[in-house]
């Protein structure tokens, strides 16, 4: 298989073959069986080539399999104590099992495949992916068909899988921020809290390293790739992401813009069914938390709407469509 065709193996199908790989064997497997055998290696395997790079492929998805939770073992080959290139990997089953009076009924089941759809979108934590791995290794599967729909959270921002990867780990980022009105992107040093989903857009909660303090970062407005450094912090407590998620909430409520719609147009339709939306005669009361992305929004909707008040949102909207009528004379 070609280097392009081998790169196309997810990362979760290449950990997910060598954690059943590791569960098969007693004995345990030593690094030149996985990497000649298991799926995700086996297509780079060169027989003697060089497999440094493979290598340090399998250490790296062995720390991400232990930071998933699973109980991976090292072992020395028998007869050969001591001798590091012929140490032997295995996952203890009896580690790894569920308990034996725990059982899945065809709802649960239902529910944990669901789960595995939008893990899939990569929109989960390092906690529902080692349950997933698990569930799957063990051979759990429904019982019924699944009913209705399969819900999936389809993340565009580039910069989500990376950020989520550092959550998971703990680690300290860098990337390029644009903020609106600026001409060019700040550097921001951020420890990632959580990853929050408001109004259809997904934001970074972190504690920025420069500034002092939590901020938030729309996804959408980091302009460069996310780097990783070597730097870890120390886990937030969970009632940080419930205490960003009550502050945005506050944010909501104070920020309220009046507009007058057209009576039965898209704009009527749409913005009626906003959240803590209140309608008067052929006028809304919206609420909103940032400024530009709700211009943004209401400019979209051209001679539907026209913004009463806020005064700075009604330039904002004003400024936009003025732009759009210049650029397209």
């Amino acid at each position: 298989m070609s280097a392009a065709a081998q790169s196309r193996i997810p990362v979760e199908e290449r950990l997910f073959s060598l954690v059943l790989a590791l569960l098969a064997t007693e004995a345990g497997l030593t690094k030149n069986e996985i990497l000649s055998t298991v799926q995700g290696y086996r297509q780079r395997y060169s027989v003697s080539g060089d497999n440094s790079n493979l290598e340090r492929q399998f250490e790296r998805d062995k720390d991400d399999i232990r930071d998933l939770g699973v109980p991976l073992e090292t072992l020395d080959s028998p007869g050969q104590a001591g001798n590091n290139q012929n140490l032997r990997y295995r996952i203890p089953r009896g580690d790894y099992e569920l308990p034996a009076d725990i059982a899945f009924s065809p709802e649960e089941t239902t529910l944990l495949n669901l789960a595995a759809m939008v893990w899939r979108e990569g929109s989960i934590s390092g906690e529902s992916r080692r349950a997933i791995l698990k569930l799957r290794s063990l051979g759990v599967v429904a019982d019924e068909p699944m009913i209705g729909y399969a819900p999936r959270l389809r993340v565009r921002d580039v910069a989500f899988e990376p950020l989520t990867t550092a959550l998971d780990k703990h680690v300290i980022v860098r990337f390029g921020y644009l903020k609106p009105g600026e001409q060019e992107a700040r550097i921001r040093t951020i420890a990632p809290i959580a990853l929050i989903q408001r109004e259809g857009r997904w934001m970074l909660h972190g504690e920025d390293q420069d500034a002092g303090g939590t901020r938030n970062f729309l996804l959408r407005r980091i302009v460069t790739p996310i780097t990783t450094t070597n730097t870890k912090h120390a886990p937030f407590p969970a009632s940080a992401t419930a205490k960003a998620m009550t502050e945005l909430d506050e944010i909501w409520e104070s920020r309220a813009a009046v507009v007058e719609v057209e009576p039965g147009s898209d704009a009527a339709t749409r913005l009626s069914k906003r959240p803590s939306t209140t309608a008067s005669a052929d006028t809304l009361t919206l609420h909103y938390s940032d400024i530009d992305l709700f211009a943004d929004e209401l400019a979209g909707y051209g001679p539907e709407v026209l913004v009463l008040s806020p005064d700075e949102l009604r330039i904002a909207v004003r400024d936009r469509l003025l732009r759009t009528v210049a650029d397209h004379g």
